[in-house]
């Protein structure tokens, strides 16, 4: 019979070995950009450890990962996307990683938007900018956890529905604060076709001088017809998107006789001591700009 002072040895040693078997193992998830890991955080709390590869201010549609990364992805026990082709980057360094754990599409059952650019069809992937969309992800992140973590199951989907319910609140918001602007002045220029979900879902016309992605350029072409429909429908709202260069806006708000409005958070969090650190905050600092800059106030 084995003592059992070395059974007990033996079972801190592989506690130590293997950290997940501990009481207080956190589940370990790698989510590809800050509005997704934000989620997480929101519907895990302690249960989950984070690790988000596109952070505050950053641009997931041209980022490029690091070895650092790959070797994030290879020990997380779920990873965690959008889908809808926004993370063209993912699928190869999942593959370079070698994970072959669970992989979440935030997105799924998400009604797509399509967009037409020089004649080709593309998906929208921005479908966190509805906040009907938003709950979506959140319940499909929540059962997603609950799957891998069954212990804490009951946890997850309760802090889920919780957080949906915040989401229905702010989308109930979000049309009052809208609602108060007239509709023929609802038009806004920004950075880059992310506000087609929000436009929407919410009566507001989006233009932008690049496409569905900033890997696009626009043309002299594209940026001189933006300018003359400005002018000629009077757009009041002109804004740069955090994570992209705020040199072309400003040319358009110039060249139109404008000005720009202030900063929208459209692919990314702000950092902790920005406006928008979370999905929520996002929200609550895009509207009233919005509304502020349509309606020819200053914010």
């Amino acid at each position: 019979m084995v003592p059992r002072r070395t059974l007990l040895a033996l079972g801190l040693t592989l506690a130590l070995i293997h950290p997940a078997v501990a009481a207080d193992a956190r589940l370990e998830v790698v989510a590809s950009f800050s509005i997704l890991g934000d989620m997480v955080r929101e519907i895990g709390g302690d249960r989950v450890d984070v690790t988000t590869l596109v952070g505050s201010d950053g641009d997931a549609h041209v980022y490029e990962p690091t070895p650092a990364d790959a070797r994030k992805v290879a020990a997380a026990e779920v990873v965690i996307l959008n889908g809808l082709d926004f993370e063209g980057w993912l699928p190869r360094l999942v593959e370079a990683s070698g994970y072959a754990g669970t992989l979440v599409v935030a997105s799924t059952g998400v009604a797509p938007r399509t967009l037409v650019e020089d004649g080709h069809a593309g998906t929208d992937p921005h479908a966190w900018q509805d906040l009907s969309n938003g709950q979506l992800y959140v319940r499909n992140i929540a059962s997603a956890l609950a799957d891998a973590d069954p212990a804490g199951a009951t946890a997850y989907r309760e802090r889920g529905e919780a957080y949906a319910e915040r989401l229905a609140a702010l989308d109930a918001w979000v049309r009052a604060e809208i609602g108060r602007v007239a509709p023929a002045q609802r038009r806004v220029i920004t950075s880059h076709d992310a506000f087609g979900y929000f436009g929407a879902a919410y009566g507001v016309a989006f233009l932008a001088p690049v496409g569905l992605s900033t890997e696009a350029e626009a043309s002299a072409a594209d940026v001189a017809a933006l300018v003359r429909q400005m002018k000629a429908d009077d757009v009041r709202a002109v804004f740069v998107e955090n994570m992209t260069d705020p040199r072309l806006i400003e040319q358009i708000a110039r060249e139109a006789g404008g000005s720009v409005g202030g900063v929208l958070y459209a692919d990314a969090l702000s950092g902790a001591d920005g406006p928008a650190p979370a999905y929520v905050r996002m929200f609550e600092h895009n509207v009233p700009a919005l509304v502020a800059a349509m309606s020819g106030r200053s914010s």
